[in-house]
């Protein structure tokens, strides 16, 4: 059998309460969550879920509201009421 190791990384408290339920909630420790996360990775040679990026920090976006800033800055924007929801 494999020597085993420790690994150690950061994250929220709250997160970690959550996984901690809802890992218990399956019958499983975070150990073994993270190491059947692990095994996927190492046998599938992919994370075993889409991982994705919110379009809105997009580079193309980012320059947009910064060249918008930059106008509003200057006088040059377009200021619209606010609609109330």
């Amino acid at each position: 059998m494999a020597r085993t190791v420790n690994v150690n990384f950061r994250m929220d408290s709250e997160l970690k309460k959550n996984m901690e339920q809802v890992c218990q909630e399956m019958g499983l420790s975070m150990t073994a969550a993270f190491t059947i996360f692990a095994k996927t990775v190492t046998r599938e040679k992919r994370i075993p879920f889409e991982v994705s990026a919110d379009p809105f920090y997009s580079a193309s976006n980012m320059r947009h509201l910064q060249k918008a800033i930059a106008d509003l800055n200057a006088g040059k924007g377009v200021e619209h009421e606010l609609i109330e929801d």
